[in-house]
């Protein structure tokens, strides 16, 4: 069986995601590990391969079965969607927002219908996404409604650290208001599922504790007491492998160190300072409850540096190199990517 195949949307043209994404197909790494498919416009890819001094090829293809998967080719199925007399660097702009939707779109389009075993993406900006009057905040959303999935389920990994997030993008104080038992079960019952896709089938996965030293039974607060241990002992009885609450101050160490699976991490900065000071360059999001796999680099388009040739392919190396290490699990039992035989190499 051949390599899996990802797909990879090149985002806003004026940052940095084509640049990141010709050095991370002329790596080793990326190389050894998937097969890509690159959706973007011929001529800004030309453009990035310049910058970059990249060792690359473009085949324009129509669709993945046409590309010639050596080393240096980078297959490409064009958008064509970049006018370059207007184009700019580090600048939001409608046109690179609107591109950037396009190449999500195409790239969901062939994970989708079985044409690409996942997506691996890169950077987009949220102001050019409005600009170009696209109803959508980021990825994630666009990957909900294209994929028709209700909640995606967001999981960061780096060097095996697995963390999943109760709640994200909300204050402190709105965040309080979600540590609820029946938010915590329902939450861990999905990050196991998720994890069962991916492959994950051992180990067992920790619920962060909230408060300092877990809430010292109520001395330093009383979510542990009242919400938390409660969750944990109902999916315990339910059979689920789940332990906690544990500290936040070593529960994730203790399964960088291989103790726990992964961890539910219970708000955003908890889970993001813990995983990006592990590694943050290779820390890594990975969209769950999805019919389709997705990864994706965990920072954003950089337009500081954009086009100078100063953007590291860590991240985007890593992004590829996951999705093709869960994409044989994760398509089992839905119709794959399985013309890897038939691939030109």
């Amino acid at each position: 069986m051949g390599k899996p195949l990802i797909a990879v949307p090149i985002g806003d043209c004026a940052g940095v995601g084509p640049e990141i994404t010709v050095k991370a197909l002329g790596s080793d790494a990326v190389r050894r590990s998937a097969d890509c498919i690159v959706i973007g416009s011929r001529r800004i890819l030309e453009q990035a391969i310049a910058i970059t001094g990249a060792s690359l090829r473009i085949n324009v293809v129509r669709d993945p079965v046409e590309g010639r998967y050596g080393e240096d080719i980078l297959n490409l199925i064009d958008m064509d969607n970049i006018d370059m007399d207007a184009f700019r660097f580090g600048a939001v702009q409608a046109m690179c927002g609107k591109a950037a939707y396009e190449y999500i779109a195409k790239s969901i389009e062939l994970a989708m219908d079985g044409r690409a075993d996942a997506v691996a993406t890169t950077p987009i900006n949220k102001e050019a996404l409005r600009a170009a009057g696209v109803p959508f905040i980021g990825h994630t959303e666009i990957f909900g409604k294209l994929t028709n999935t209700g909640n995606p389920l967001t999981m960061f990994e780096t060097n095996g650290l697995r963390v999943f997030f109760l709640t994200r993008h909300l204050s402190l104080l709105q965040m309080l208001g979600q540590i609820r038992k029946d938010r915590i079960v329902q939450c861990a019952k999905e990050c196991v599922e998720a994890l069962r896709k991916l492959g994950v089938t051992e180990g067992t996965m920790a619920v962060a504790g909230l408060n300092p030293h877990c809430g010292e039974h109520g001395l330093f607060g009383w979510e542990e007491v009242n919400e938390i241990e409660p969750a944990v002992r109902q999916l315990q009885s339910e059979g689920y492998r789940v332990a906690g609450p544990i500290g936040a101050d070593s529960v994730f160490h203790q399964a960088a160190q291989g103790k726990y699976n992964s961890v539910l991490s219970l708000y955003h900065d908890q889970g993001h300072i813990a995983t990006k000071t592990l590694d943050f360059e290779r820390t890594i999001s990975i969209t769950n409850g999805m019919p389709i796999l997705r990864t994706s680099v965990d920072h954003g388009t950089a337009f500081d540096i954009a086009g100078k040739n100063m953007a590291s392919e860590v991240s985007m190396v890593e992004a590829i190199r996951l999705a093709a290490k869960y994409a044989p699990n994760f398509t089992k039992g839905r119709t794959a990517c399985r013309f890897a035989e038939d691939r030109i190499q």
